[in-house]
């Protein structure tokens, strides 16, 4: 097979190279030149691009488009269709990236099992990290229908999008991206290079065989995928495994979703037969103590489509050092600093001399802004170590005026603490709701101080 011409083009400017060479002859940055392929034109291309442009080009108005609804494949996990979007679109291509031993490969041939057993569809698994034998260990320890798992070690991608080609099957995993080389470039398999062409050439396979695609994804040690930013924009869906490997449960996050909403949490539990799927989440992520404990309290957050109930703890302690230590964990630390000047500037309480420690409760990441009044008062529990009441729940934005703002969805975070058995509820004004909740006291509040002249802190 006669190698295609390759170029070098710089990531930073975008200046083109016929050979390598460590700074870019341009912008002189170092390090920035990648390998490209180049296409060449031949006799048929030419003869095809002049008969698309002799062909009459129309502009159609979307009502004239007739639409065809996305059939969905269940994956038979309820947890991960949920992530989806409500299941597989054919012709789409996934990415799931995550720390390794997280459970990436272990919920994908757990769900390729199930469409193959259920659907009695044609699927495909293709390994670049094992052999056939590892991956006949793990699926006979998950009690997996070994029958109905098709699996292929193979790194090249051409001889893999051959095999594709001729079988044709309807759901095909690749593990992993970055273990799959191209014979068109020479670089090595992880490269940017290769992981950009190989990646690129399984999106237009997926689109012409209407193949659903799903692909493992390497992550670096910042946590981001390893890789060209580019891949994450060429794919359908990234999915994003969080939460510790060594911990039970696991989390998987939707960033980015053509076919459902983003930001949407799969939450799974790790057993000895594999990923175990959470429908109560609240349940894991919620510690009610037997007593009641200084600095902790419960919030409602919401992940996608779901209300969920964790616990927010803070622990704020004397500091020795010139500046106090100000740590975060699920919780953004830029937005812990901002809430204790908001906290010194309208509440007259200041902490410039104490170290403050926030912990969100099971390793769940809370990126919303109705975190900020559960924190404020976790805060205030800890240093004045008076404990707040365990049947307890808080939500709300809080701004740098001291107002506190509503958040999306009131109604049903309330509905999610009164059906955990929560007895009352401090809430921004504006989500106060317009029908009482059942055996649920709602506390609605404008400013900061209202907390301290009503004496609920």
């Amino acid at each position: 097979m006669a190698k295609a011409k390759v170029q070098y083009s710089c990531s930073d400017c975008g200046a083109v190279s016929i050979k390598w060479s460590g700074q870019c002859p341009d912008c002189a940055n170092w390090n920035t030149l990648v390998e490209e392929v180049v296409a060449k034109s031949t006799d048929n291309d030419s003869n095809r691009f002049k008969q698309h442009l002799s062909k009459a080009i129309e502009v159609r108005s979307l009502d004239k488009v007739e639409l065809q609804e996305d059939s969905r494949l269940s994956t038979g996990i309820a947890e991960l269709d949920r992530v989806m979007g409500g299941g597989l679109v054919s012709g789409s291509v996934t990415l799931i990236g995550g720390d390794p031993g997280i459970g990436k490969s272990t919920v994908l041939i757990q769900a390729l099992s199930s469409i193959s057993v259920t659907h009695k569809i044609d699927s495909l698994y293709v390994s670049g990290e094992e052999s056939i034998e590892q991956i006949g260990l793990r699926a006979r320890r998950l009690g997996l229908e070994l029958d109905a798992l098709r699996v292929y070690t193979e790194n090249n991608l051409e001889s893999i999008l051959q095999l594709a080609s001729k079988d044709l099957p309807r759901v095909i995993v690749i593990d992993s991206i970055q273990t799959i080389y191209t014979e068109l470039l020479t670089s090595a398999p992880g490269s940017v290079s290769q992981v950009r062409e190989s990646a690129a050439q399984l999106v237009r396979f997926a689109k012409q065989t209407n193949t659903a695609v799903l692909l493992v994804g390497h992550v670096t040690k910042e946590g981001a995928l390893a890789g060209p930013r580019v891949l994450e924009h060429m794919v359908d869906t990234v999915l994003y495994f969080e939460g510790d490997s060594g911990s039970r449960y696991r989390v998987i996050r939707a960033v980015k979703n053509r076919f459902g909403a983003v930001n949407e949490l799969g939450v799974f539990a790790m057993t000895d037969r594999g990923l175990k799927e959470v429908s109560n989440p609240s349940a894991i992520f919620l510690s009610r103590h037997e007593q009641e404990v200084a600095g902790s309290i419960i919030m409602v957050t919401r992940e996608g489509t779901r209300p969920m109930l964790v616990e927010v703890q803070a622990l704020v302690d004397e500091s020795h050092l010139p500046q106090p230590r100000r740590v975060t964990v699920g919780l953004e630390q830029n937005r812990l600093i901002m809430l204790l000047a908001i906290l010194n500037r309208h509440a007259g309480i200041s902490s410039f001399d104490r170290d403050i420690f926030i912990n969100v409760v099971g390793g769940i990441r809370i990126s919303e802004t109705g975190a900020d009044l559960a924190i404020l008062l976790a805060v205030i529990s800890s240093l004045r170590n008076k404990p707040l009441p365990t049947d307890l729940v808080v939500f709300g934005e809080v701004g740098l005026a001291g107002e506190i703002r509503p958040v999306q969805n009131g109604p049903e975070r309330l509905n999610e603490a009164a059906k955990h058995g929560f007895k009352k509820a401090i809430v921004p004004y504006a989500n106060k709701p317009k029908e009482s909740i059942k055996e649920l006291e709602i506390i609605a509040v404008t400013r900061l101080t209202e907390l301290f002249e009503q004496g609920l802190i």
